[in-house]
């Protein structure tokens, strides 16, 4: 419901998930005994998502500039001198890797507003919000290709994938998680975005199929560094954000660049 009304109220949420991401991942640093700008760090990570909102480049670009400045400044007052690097630059990829990957969402709702069309038509004659079936697109192939990968994993799978940071992964979960990732792009396609082809379709399932899992491994990887199972307990049963939106963050830039540049012109 939320992502149909968009506007404001999908701000709101994606905004929510900025900040409960950003804490998460400044909670592992501190884990992991390093002391970013907790604070510094949400407020710029949100403040990221708000320039996705109204499409501000010159105040996206000015954002992580300003953070570099603040962050190195209070650096230079910290009591404790030790860790510098460490510290300044946890902070600015905290920032970067949640706040700016998770404003691809917003970027993607927004996307009508730059390409200058609101609406389709699917093949049934049914109305198709523009923004909504952009911003839904992210989840809908990496949430595919997550359970897909894992059923085909743990039913067919013999040969591991990256042992060293996920040790269930195996070579025929992450193949048949794209193939299923290609499926439910085409079939995406047939009900809520006419305006892909089907060589769209083929490349953002394959595009999910490489990036999704990559996503998975790098928020696998940070938490083995710091000992942890999952990132936090926000969502029962499921863990954090970032255990939930791994791979979301890795996919949604994908997503929103190749619409941006190569389809639903």
């Amino acid at each position: 419901m939320i992502s149909w009304a968009g506007g404001i109220y999908y701000l709101i949420l994606v905004e929510l998930g900025i900040f409960l991401g950003t804490y998460e991942f400044m909670d592992l640093l501190r884990r992991r005994g390093l002391n970013p700008y907790k604070k510094l760090g949400i407020i710029a990570a949100l403040i990221l998502g708000v320039n996705a909102y109204f499409q501000s480049h010159i105040f996206t670009v000015i954002t992580p500039v300003a953070l570099v400045y603040i962050v190195c400044i209070a650096e230079l007052f910290r009591k404790k001198q030790d860790q510098a690097i460490f510290h300044i630059s946890s902070t600015i990829f905290g920032v970067i890797y949640v706040g700016w990957l998770f404003s691809h969402l917003i970027l993607l709702m927004n996307l009508p507003q730059v390409i200058s069309r609101t609406e389709y038509y699917n093949l049934l004659g049914f109305k198709v919000r523009l923004g909504t079936s952009f911003a839904l697109l992210p989840f809908i192939l990496a949430w595919t290709n997550d359970t897909m990968a894992f059923f085909v994993g743990r039913k067919f799978g013999k040969h591991l994938f990256f042992p060293r940071v996920s040790p269930k992964k195996t070579w025929e979960g992450v193949i048949g998680g794209g193939f299923f990732t290609v499926g439910a792009a085409f079939l995406y396609q047939q009900f809520y975005a006419p305006y892909l082809s089907w060589f769209d379709c083929l490349m953002l399932g394959i595009g999910t199929a490489f990036v999704a899992p990559v996503g998975d491994l790098v928020e696998s990887m940070m938490k083995r560094d710091v000992n942890t199972k999952d990132a936090s307990s926000t969502i029962p049963g499921h863990g954090g954000i970032l255990d939930r939106f791994d791979s979301v963050l890795f996919t949604a830039p994908l997503i929103y660049y190749y619409l941006r540049f190569f389809a639903a012109r």
